[in-house]
């Protein structure tokens, strides 16, 4: 990952080892063993533990991103709310969704059309077309309809939301119309377009009366239980590639500093093999990138790396079996620093992250990690 590697030297970037969820510390291998220690939900599960990364509520399922409660504490700070301050180009998802509202999806496009953008009501046009009567007449009936008010609450209300949709429309698209600065090319891959979508939207914050905002992008397929070399070595390539496009653009649009961009995943993979590939585990590492990241550096506490054998003396207490690595860092210290960055005041960091406390203190007079300046 040369780009990575780049900025990192650079000290744009930096690295957090041995991040996961957990509901309160756990030492050992052996309190994992005797359920001394709360654990969380369906923990080498792919579904529980994508839902927890985005919700950083373990113990339970919800349906609440932390994102997403983020933007019912602070979206007043915008003063346009036409648009979502949560903008997802891979659709509906848990982290964005909060109690008051949820992400306004976008289209990153595809490999044979990538420019993407808001997705438009098929076959409606809010101006005339004198070439085609029938676009006329469905459009005109979609406003005869969008116009119409109900006396029924639940009618009006889901009257309001189709009326929204189509002003976030018109406004979304006009805010991102314009081309990038600095001919910066991205690549034709999933991650490339995804991420050439934020920077359009971050161009458009003006338009959009937008101050804070997140962004949701996503890349699948990293469950490589065979083949990991060969396979990952391609796929963080392709990471690496859109990490670098997305940082030139950045600092074309000279927002490097306001813009932090940071990973997520379920969990990491088991450190012995299944001959040729991994297995599902528990801590990962992650990075962050930007401007504002006090970066070239490592945070958290990198852990050894030795396996416990089946049987005889433990090598490692953070080994629970296989190389599967308790977490160090929690995601709660972890999540902590990016929402006090965005402008989440410190007092109200348990109503985002409820089990902050088991891990940090918010009256602290000291960042959970430190790795945003």
């Amino acid at each position: 990952m040369p780009n990575l590697a780049a900025r990192f030297t650079a000290g744009d970037a930096a690295f957090v080892a041995n991040v996961g969820t957990l509901i309160e510390p756990v030492a050992n291998r052996a309190q994992v063993a005797a359920a001394s220690k709360l654990l969380p939900l369906g923990l080498y599960s792919h579904s529980d533990q994508i839902e927890q990364w985005q919700t950083s509520v373990p113990q339970s399922r919800s349906g609440i991103g932390w994102a997403g409660k983020m933007m019912d504490l602070i979206k007043d700070i915008n003063p346009g709310q036409a648009v979502s301050m949560n903008i997802s180009m891979d659709g509906s998802n848990v982290f964005q969704s909060g109690v008051s509202g949820a992400e306004y999806a976008v289209n990153p496009g595809n490999q044979n059309e990538p420019n993407g953008g808001a997705v438009p009501l098929v076959g409606y046009s809010s101006s005339y077309n004198p070439n085609n009567g029938f676009q006329n007449a469905a459009s005109s009936a979609v406003d005869s309809m969008l116009a119409r008010q109900y006396n029924n609450l639940l009618q009006e209300t889901w009257q309001a939301k189709r009326r929204t949709a189509q002003e976030a429309f018109a406004l979304y698209s006009t805010a991102t119309a314009g081309s990038l600065p600095g001919n910066i090319s991205f690549p034709n891959t999933a991650l490339g377009r995804q991420l050439q979508q934020v920077t359009k939207a971050i161009m458009g914050r003006n338009g959009l009366g937008a101050i804070r905002q997140t962004f949701f992008v996503n890349r699948g397929g990293w469950d490589h239980h065979s083949d990991t070399l060969p396979l990952q070595e391609a796929m963080l390539q392709e990471v690496d590639e859109a990490i670098g496009a997305f940082w030139n653009q950045l600092v074309a649009l000279g927002i490097e500093n306001q813009v932090t961009l940071f990973s997520a995943s379920d969990f990491g993979r088991t450190l012995t093999s299944n001959d040729r590939g991994s297995d599902h585990a528990w801590g990962g590492n992650h990075f962050v990138l930007g401007g504002s990241v006090v970066g070239k550096n490592i945070y958290g506490q990198y852990p050894s790396l030795a396996v416990n054998p089946e049987s005889g003396s433990e090598l490692n207490p953070l080994d629970t079996g296989r190389g599967r690595l308790i977490p160090t860092t929690s995601c709660d210290q972890y999540f902590a620093e990016l929402a006090l960055w965005l402008g989440v005041p410190a007092s109200s960091l348990p109503l985002v992250l409820p089990n902050i406390g088991n891990f940090y203190s918010s009256s602290s007079s000291t960042p959970p990690l430190g790795f945003l300046g």
